[in-house]
């Protein structure tokens, strides 16, 4: 297949991250070409700057890894994100609001930070792991409905990341409206793959450069 490489966010989102790992990240980013680069808030401008000119687009996190930031606090990060320099955002819903059905409290704020990123691109995050198959088609649904550009399966920090099944279950709920991508645990070219295949259209992945080289070993073998 076509390079996978824009289809990956190159992502380091560990606690203790670095500007010197931030500029190796855009350094790779722009070497591989890259969809974007997945950085903390702090970095934002960082990458920005790094990055200016280039094709690979700053992306940052709102709400994350949690989502149980209060509403007003998310649209400010939003605002500041978007000021720093970043054209994509991947927030976290409020999960206790899923997860006791309040589908009006999830949809209002996502169409908030939808209009706090002045046309950016938001990617939902809805925690695949902690809801059943019903409730995530109708959080797929929501995130269809109020004008994101992407649901996400996983922050990466809970119990579990992206499956297969969950992959291919939004992809079903909300395809050819907007795109999904898969996050957490996509670690090499073959479940980077798979994920494609599933209906993914954006990986989240720290591994990205590895991803990179299992691609072109492969494709050298063909």
């Amino acid at each position: 297949m076509d390079s996978p490489a824009n289809f990956i966010d190159h992502t380091l989102l560990k606690p203790d991250t670095s500007k010197v790992e931030i500029a190796a990240l855009c350094e790779e980013a722009v070497e591989h070409g890259f969809a974007s680069v997945c950085v903390p808030p702090v970095f934002v401008t960082q990458a920005s700057q790094l990055l200016y000119g280039s094709e690979v687009a700053v992306c940052t996190v709102v709400g994350f890894p949690l989502g149980y930031q209060t509403t007003q606090a998310k649209v400010f990060e939003a605002h500041q994100a978007v000021a720093s320099g970043a054209g994509e955002v991947d927030m976290v819903i409020n999960l206790g609001a899923a997860r006791i059905t309040d589908y009006a409290a999830v949809r209002d704020e996502i169409r908030k930070i939808v209009a706090a990123t002045d046309s950016g691109l938001v990617k939902v995050i809805v925690e695949c792991c902690l809801f059943d198959d019903a409730v995530k088609r109708k959080l797929a649904e929501i995130v269809a409905e109020s004008g994101a550009d992407y649901v996400k399966t996983s922050t990466g920090f809970a119990a579990s990341g992206a499956t297969l099944e969950d992959v291919s279950l939004l992809f079903r709920t909300v395809a050819g409206r907007i795109g999904v991508k898969a996050a957490g645990g996509i670690r090499d070219w073959p479940t980077c793959q798979a994920m494609l295949a599933a209906g993914a259209t954006r990986i989240g992945t720290s591994a990205g450069v590895k991803i990179m080289q299992q691609w072109r070993n492969s494709a050298d073998l063909i």
